[in-house]
């Protein structure tokens, strides 16, 4: 489906999976998602793939927050850092690992200066599809009397 880079449902993936399923669906389906993108789309260097599942384990471990605290802030605070986590990380891995930046903390801080579109589209997007994903969810348990997330701060 056509999107703007980066602007996907896999953080999303996790919080629901953290949330509803269980704390190790939060790993499986963002990591199962991006194989099956990765099958369909293709692979590329290992080691830049390695720093963008890595994320998302990290991501998955970073939802596990939201289940502790079951609150609608600490969803909002962990999809932000969630986003953050991504893009220092993947960066990081493009910078170290492809040879479009000078090796450098000056080529570092260009590979994240030119990271940026990429960050605005990554947290808009998660933030967009954990509103529609958590919120589906939600307002199914409402309307069949259950509450799952409260409102309570973090």
């Amino acid at each position: 489906m056509p999107h703007a880079p980066n602007a996907t449902p896999i953080a999303a993936l996790a919080f629901v999976g953290s949330l509803y399923l269980g704390r190790r669906w939060s790993i499986i389906l963002p990591l199962v998602a991006l194989l099956l993108s990765d099958l369909l789309i293709g692979f590329y260097d290992w080691r830049i793939m390695l720093s963008v599942y890595g994320s998302f384990i990290l991501i998955g471990f970073l939802s596990w927050v939201c289940r502790k605290y079951n609150s609608f802030s600490s969803v909002g605070v962990t999809v932000v850092a969630s986003s953050l986590v991504f893009f220092l990380f993947t960066n990081a891995a493009v910078w170290l690992f492809s040879p479009w930046y000078e090796k450098s903390i000056f080529g570092l801080l260009y590979a994240y200066e030119l990271g940026l579109p990429f960050l605005r589209n990554m947290l808009l997007g998660d933030i967009a599809y954990t509103l529609v994903l958590v919120g589906a969810i939600e307002i199914a348990f409402v309307l069949s009397g259950v509450r799952i997330l409260s409102t309570k701060t973090a």
